[in-house]
């Protein structure tokens, strides 16, 4: 079938990309589903920092490909094997397809799917090769979603059901910025109520967390970012503290606001710099979770004197260190509740054709979470 996507031609291009457009919107092919696949029609899908750092490199990916990794749709037809979905059916995206067989996914940690890596790294479906093609060359499929699309052809293993009425420009979010964010609040462990929590990094992801925080319980919840709007959005969601990461004196000011440091400090912005903020943030005996994508070639320092002496641990979370088919309901349910109000982190809703400009939002800074909605 014919659809209409946004597919990355060139890694690196520089900005403004309303100028360079390093997505080109056009015409591409899509194959039928195969064996444990499905076909959803694409309701919505959000702009993240994640597909950013494909476009500026800092996460290299092959090319042609096009991009998306948080989305919820509606499925118009599966493949053999998909037993229970049916057209109609509403589905949230999710962007580490768990093949249920290897070592992590048997032991419960279906966001370390060794198959699942290897062919997102591949730019290919987890049953190998792509679906999706112009002028007979194939194009690659961002994480096994490709969610900058009409439509998508989707491992049943990437696929989570959602029997909520909750609108899918919101429920799209529960797959990447809530699940990530909010998750590793949830599934770490490591926020307890009436404790003391730090966001270092406050896009998406970073602002879910704040919501966690703030779901969990926790009594103090200091947030920190290089940008005075984002600071003041964590304070109206729930941040008690807020800091430049910029001030030399931050880690005095939030030692001293709290105490001593915080519990947990959780580090959302993706870099190694942001992270070694999170690690000083925190107090002796506390943990300090990373949830960001830094690039591949940084380099942490830190003091491993500190990790022993101070009894402290540094974790990292992928995918919110949860189960998705399991997260997300909950987190729908909470939504619902009014106990999660996630909408809040949704700054602009823009068309496919809007995309390039919507990149240059996010780069600036301008922007918590864009979704693009497909009309039909």
């Amino acid at each position: 079938m014919k659809i209409t996507a946004a597919v990355l031609e060139e890694i690196g291009r520089p900005g403004p990309y309303a100028t360079t457009r390093p997505l080109t919107v056009g015409e591409l092919d899509l194959q039928p589903p195969r064996k444990g696949e499905v076909l959803v029609r694409v309701a919505a899908a959000g702009l993240c920092h994640s597909d950013l750092s494909v476009i500026n490199g800092d996460r290299a990916r092959p090319v042609p490909m096009v991009l998306g990794h948080e989305g919820a749709g509606i499925v118009e037809a599966v493949g053999e094997d998909v037993t229970d979905l049916r057209s109609g059916d509403r589905v949230v995206f999710v962007f580490v397809p768990s093949c249920g067989h290897c070592g992590p996914c048997q032991s419960g940690r279906p966001a370390l799917c060794e198959p699942g890596a290897a062919s997102n790294g591949r730019g290919e479906m987890l049953a190998g090769g792509t679906r999706l093609s112009r002028d007979g060359q194939p194009v690659h499929h961002m994480t096994g979603v490709a969610s900058f699309a009409t439509h998508a052809v989707i491992s049943r293993r990437s696929l989570v059901r959602i029997d909520s009425d909750v609108p899918l420009h919101i429920a799209a979010l529960m797959g990447c910025a809530v699940l990530t964010g909010a998750g590793a609040v949830f599934n770490m462990g490591a926020v307890q109520p009436g404790s003391r929590a730090a966001v270092v990094g406050l896009g998406g992801v970073g602002l879910a967390a704040i919501l966690g925080a703030v779901t969990a319980g926790a009594e103090t919840i200091v947030a920190v970012d290089v940008l005075p709007a984002k600071l003041e959005m964590a304070r109206s969601l729930g941040a008690t503290h807020c800091f430049q990461a910029s001030d030399p004196d931050l880690t005095g000011k939030v030692r001293e606001a709290t105490g001593g440091g915080v519990e947990t400090a959780l580090e959302c912005a993706g870099s190694a710099r942001a992270l070694e903020t999170a690690f000083a943030l925190t107090r002796r005996g506390g943990t300090t979770i990373s949830a960001g994508l830094a690039n591949p070639a940084a380099v942490l320092n830190i003091s491993p004197l500190t990790l022993v002496a101070e009894e402290r641990a540094l974790r990292g979370s992928y995918l919110g260190s949860g189960v998705p088919s399991r997260d997300i309901p909950r987190f729908l349910g909470l939504f619902e509740r009014g106990r999660l109000p996630v909408e809040k982190l949704m700054t602009h809703r823009i068309r496919l054709e809007d995309i390039n400009e919507g990149f240059d939002r996010l780069h600036r800074g301008e922007a918590i979470r864009q979704v693009i909605d497909f009309p039909h």
